[in-house]
């Protein structure tokens, strides 16, 4: 199962773990950045105001442990995916 940790950036707290958004759609197509950005503003609401959002990729097996995470390292910062 994919699913995305969605984090959140201020200058203050840093990086925060701030939610965990299940992925259902089957057509990969519809799979975008800001089609999961888009809904973790949703899912956080008011706690993703003036904060940058990122999100991780993670493949979990049935009993809910990572098989996968994707880390994508650009060279100004680390942005997850």
């Amino acid at each position: 199962m994919l699913v995305y940790e969605l984090y959140t950036f201020d200058p203050i707290n840093g990086y925060e773990l701030t939610g965990v958004l299940p992925e259902r759609r089957k057509n990969p197509k519809r799979m975008t950045e800001d089609s999961v950005l888009g809904w973790g503003r949703i899912l956080l609401g008011g706690n993703a105001n003036n904060k940058s959002i990122y999100f991780k990729k993670v493949t979990l097996d049935n009993d809910g442990r990572i098989l996968w995470v994707n880390l994508d390292i650009n060279s100004n910062t680390i942005t997850f995916q």
